[in-house]
């Protein structure tokens, strides 16, 4: 990307029966992973990894072939390295922009340092909604963190080790949705695997106006290449139907010297750990057992140390680089040093020349502002996840989402606090704002479809007849069947294209007594559109089902008060 600074449907009409009615591990790392080289302080861990394909091009699945990701022969062993600086960095961003505060003011002659690119590439289809306010009016933030591992300088060339992929496409290694309340009381982080397989929309490249075609089955980290950052932010939205404000993206030139201006993040290991063995594996990180504030070079040790914590997995060194930013978290709002300006100006001038931002932040003042809002939330009602996920079976070593995964983004969407402390919010279903009243009964077009099919029941036969029957009955005369195969709807939901026929759709909702939240906003359809769901395969009478608001284990959720975390040592690396 230049990095140059960029700028960032029509409604659907009435007619006498409104609402048309259509015809329609991260890679399981090889044997000689994390060994220690003498350049740069570096490991074999610093090649580009599109994946776990040694030693060819991958596309990163069935769709993407030479649209992005990349594997080589020694991709696996060097790509630790990276994802840890990666991940450094854009924690490290993450924590100036919440713990910095006023001192940006300080510092307007960083605007310079700023670059900015569009939100979202993808087309308006495949967008999520704005965000509602609140009753109070007030209006949750997401904001998508990217780490790139470009290496489109000298510097990132050097921390990056890869010699030969110098200027090429860059990938989304890192990848968290930070999502902070309306109410400003709570703030999660959802931070998805780099190696997940998801359908990547259709982007275009503000700069070039190349559209690169939508994928599917595609590894996540290669939408960063389609256009820029604005293609990732149209993934997670696709995914995810959650809207995100802004994003921001940082590579790993100068993430040791940001380390180094923090002064020491406080880890614990419960017993000596040395990472490192007679055939050259493991981070080099060598500490004794109990508390050490530890930075720069032994801060990235840290973080991409894999044999020593736990079972040796990359799921540990997950949990450790978790353990680190709760750490920095609680460090940098309780260190007073980091309220002076110099030592502000260097964290600041460090964090500036690596970020790029989407346009609505793209001045001190407006992450000043950010920063203000990020300052709100207590520490410990910061929750930190990871998308649960499970491995593909169809290509070993990439994952996908799991029902977990889409229920923590509903989570999310709805703005249920993943610490499960906002039970009475989440109990409390907000009336939808309505600007339009619903037409007569009789004078509403609903199409129903058959969404009842599953892998291991099949389709529900004639559900869209039956339930089209059970409509009409209640005098809504306009409702015809969709004759169109079974697809799968897990749960019945009520859709519409466009503003002017929410109140239509509502209506519809109230008289089967399907909860509004079950009313969604989608321009896959032309008028109000009753799929009936799994969940409703026989009768007359529909059965909301029981809402479970409680964050599934498989996020594996870490808070961010908890100053007793301590990473387990494996005995077989003690010393």
């Amino acid at each position: 990307m230049s990095g140059a600074r960029r700028g960032g449907a029509g409604p659907v009409g009435r007619s006498t029966v409104r609402g048309t009615v259509p015809g329609t591990g991260d890679t399981t790392s090889t044997a000689a992973d994390d060994v220690t080289t003498a350049e740069g302080g570096g490991t074999e861990d610093d090649a580009q990894d599109g994946g776990t394909d040694g030693g060819t091009q991958d596309g990163g699945g069935a769709g993407g072939a030479g649209d992005g990701a990349r594997d080589g022969g020694g991709s696996g062993r060097r790509g630790r390295r990276r994802r840890a600086l990666r991940w450094s960095a854009t924690v490290l961003t993450l924590v100036i922009l919440g713990g910095a505060g006023a001192g940006y003011l300080y510092y307007e002659h960083l605007n310079a340092n700023i670059k900015s690119d569009e939100l979202n590439l993808g087309d308006a289809k495949d967008r999520a909604a704005d965000t509602k306010a609140n009753e109070a009016g007030q209006t949750a933030l997401n904001i998508l963190l990217i780490g790139s591992d470009a290496r489109d300088t000298a510097e990132n060339q050097k921390l990056g080790g890869a010699r030969d992929t110098f200027n090429g496409t860059p990938l989304a290694d890192v990848q968290m949705l930070l999502h902070v309340s309306a109410d400003r009381s709570n703030m999660s982080v959802v931070s998805m695997p780099r190696d997940t397989l998801l359908d990547i929309p259709k982007c275009t490249d503000p700069d070039t106006g190349e559209v690169y075609r939508a994928l599917t089955r595609e590894i996540t980290n290669s939408s960063l290449g389609r256009g820029g950052p604005g293609c990732t932010v149209a993934t997670w939205e696709k995914l995810t139907d959650i809207h995100i404000d802004h994003f921001m993206m940082i590579d790993f030139a100068g993430v040791v010297s940001m380390a180094d201006a923090i002064g020491g993040v406080p880890v614990c290991v419960d017993a000596n750990v040395h990472s490192h063995t007679s055939t050259g594996k493991g981070s080099g990180l060598k500490l004794a057992e109990g508390t050490h504030d530890i930075k720069g070079e032994q801060a990235l040790q840290w973080l991409r140390t894999r044999y020593g914590f736990e079972d040796d997995t990359d799921l540990a060194r997950a949990k450790a680089q978790h353990m680190y930013m709760n750490s920095m978290v609680r460090q940098l709002r309780s260190e007073a040093r980091l309220t002076n300006p110099n030592g502000l100006r260097k964290l600041a001038e460090a964090a500036t020349r690596a970020i790029t931002v989407d346009d609505g932040l793209d001045s001190i003042k407006k992450m000043y502002d950010l920063a203000t809002e990020l300052q709100k939330v207590p520490t410990e009602r910061i929750t930190m996840t990871t998308m649960p996920n499970r491995y593909d079976t169809a290509q070993p070593g990439r994952v996908v989402p799991t029902e977990d995964a889409e229920k923590l983004f509903r989570l999310v969407r709805e703005d249920i606090a993943l610490d499960g402390k906002d039970a009475a919010k989440a109990t409390a279903s907000p009336s939808p704002s309505v600007t339009d009243a619903a037409a007569a009964d009789d004078e509403i077009a609903v199409q129903v479809h058959n969404g009842t099919y599953t892998d291991t029941l099949g389709a529900a036969r004639g559900r869209a007849a039956a339930v089209t029957q059970l409509l009409a009955g209640k005098g809504f005369t306009g409702a015809k069947a969709d004759t169109s195969p079974a697809t799968p709807e897990k749960t019945t939901v009520i859709r519409y294209p466009s503003a002017d026929l929410q109140a239509d759709a509502l209506r519809v909702a109230k008289v089967l007594g399907i909860p509004a939240g079950q009313v969604k906003r989608s321009t896959e359809v032309s008028g109000v559109t009753l799929f009936v769901g799994a969940d409703w395969r026989s009768g007359t009478a529909y059965k909301a089902p029981v809402k479970d608001d409680r964050t599934p284990a498989s996020a594996e959720t870490m808070n961010a008060a908890d100053t007793s975390q301590c990473m387990h040592v494996d005995p077989a690396y003690t010393w």
